[in-house]
């Protein structure tokens, strides 16, 4: 990717399923883009390192540490390193991942 691009040209929904494409792995993180069905998400997780989801497309219900969060396109939300979170599409949404290493 050494052009611009526009992100939600990037990745496409797949009915039913949800779509990833990894844009950038470096041992300090990795920036993911995530295209998710409607009512398709991801179960409770945690993970080591402070993650930060920025909504491009739609709406989708984010539980971190048990506080569900409404984020919509244009917004973004900080999990922490080490916090349960969980995310479920509300319609069709695109997101970009970006998770911090170091």
């Amino acid at each position: 990717m050494n052009e611009p691009e526009a992100i939600n040209e990037t990745i496409s929904y797949q009915n039913g399923a949800v779509v990833s494409r990894e844009v950038v792995n470096k041992s300090t993180g990795t920036v993911t883009l995530f295209a998710f069905a409607q009512n398709q998400g991801l179960s409770e997780h945690t993970t080591p390192y402070d993650a930060l989801v920025m909504v491009t497309d739609g709406t989708a219900e984010i539980t971190v540490a048990g506080v569900k969060h409404e984020v919509k396109s244009g917004e973004m939300l900080l999990m922490p390193a080490g916090s349960p979170h969980a995310l479920k599409a509300l319609q069709p949404f695109k997101m970009l991942l970006i998770m911090i290493k170091s």
